[in-house]
């Protein structure tokens, strides 16, 4: 029982940081045109660091394997990020990852992570 909340914690505090994080941004004074840009900076407010293009690529590819229904659910696209980012991110970094790469590539899955929570 604890295992599941955890996790439901940690779906729900990903959640809250993709949906308020980006709003945000746009006041921040490095707020840039190029998505990728921004979505780096939103990652480093969670203590996401890395190549800009590499996370991009990540969220990005992350998306694709959504629409193309290579990961059915959540979780299994928590495991690909997971796979991709540095071995020491923590749980909660990674959804928060997939919260943020949602918003900025694609946002109509919002619902396909939101039913995790």
């Amino acid at each position: 029982m604890k295992l599941a909340i955890t996790t439901t914690g940690l779906v729900a505090a990903a959640l809250v940081v993709g949906t308020a994080g980006a709003a945000p941004a746009a006041a921040d004074p490095s707020f840039d045109r190029d998505p990728d840009t921004n979505f780096a900076h939103q990652l480093h407010t969670v203590g996401i660091y890395g190549q800009k293009d590499y996370n991009a690529w990540i969220g990005k590819i992350m998306c694709k394997r959504m629409y193309n229904n290579v990961d059915t659910d959540a979780a299994q696209t928590a495991t690909f990020v997971r796979n991709q980012l540095d071995r020491d991110s923590s749980t909660e970094q990674v959804w928060q990852f997939v919260g943020l790469a949602v918003d900025y590539y694609c946002p109509e899955k919002r619902g396909d992570i939101d039913h995790a929570a």
